[in-house]
């Protein structure tokens, strides 16, 4: 086998035991006070998270801030529809199944029937859930006279807004399937 000349030899590798070792980290019990970071850096990191964080509250503090008592939330239409559904499921899916109603069959949640009943928009379904009317109980916090208020859990006017604004979104789409529905 001929020989190159040494210029056009690549250079060998050195062989040392060095070479061969992984570098070792030093264990987190063990790091010394000049490795450590400072509570300064420490300091910059949590603030910067937290500005991270609190963009979002700010914004939905914002919207709950804006919204008077009087009025429905405008909540976002998502989170209405999952937090809705929920809600729904707890209070009213016992006599209002697939938005119908199975003590009053006139009474249901469509849209004609709730046009028909005068009770279409979203301040009159929080009206009729948080006071109630006839076979209806109310659901509010502060319902009266108790013979007209449910027996059961009462609702959080926040929660009674979610609902209204659920039911009012489920009718106009003509009840469909609510998801996490078993069927």
């Amino acid at each position: 086998m001929p020989l190159l000349p040494l210029a056009s030899r690549p250079p060998r590798p050195r062989h040392t035991a060095a070479a061969h070792r992984a570098p070792q980290k030093t264990p987190p019990c063990c790091v010394s006070l000049k490795q450590a970071p400072s509570f300064a850096s420490l300091a910059v990191a949590a603030s910067a998270a937290a500005e991270r964080a609190a963009a979002p509250l700010l914004a939905a503090a914002l919207l709950l801030a804006s919204a008077s008592p009087a009025s429905p939330v405008a909540t976002p239409p998502a989170f209405a529809q999952s937090e809705g559904a929920a809600l729904f499921r707890k209070a009213c899916i016992g006599c209002h199944d697939m938005g119908g109603n199975i003590l009053q069959p006139g009474a249901t949640l469509f849209l004609k029937d709730l046009q028909r009943n005068g009770v279409a928009t979203e301040e009159e379904l929080y009206n009729i859930t948080y006071y109630g009317k006839g076979r209806m109980p109310g659901f509010g916090e502060k319902c009266t006279p108790r013979g007209q208020c449910t027996f059961g859990p009462r609702l959080a006017e926040d929660d009674i807004k979610i609902l209204a604004a659920f039911v009012k979104s489920q009718a106009e789409n003509g009840w469909p399937k609510i998801a996490g529905d078993g069927d």
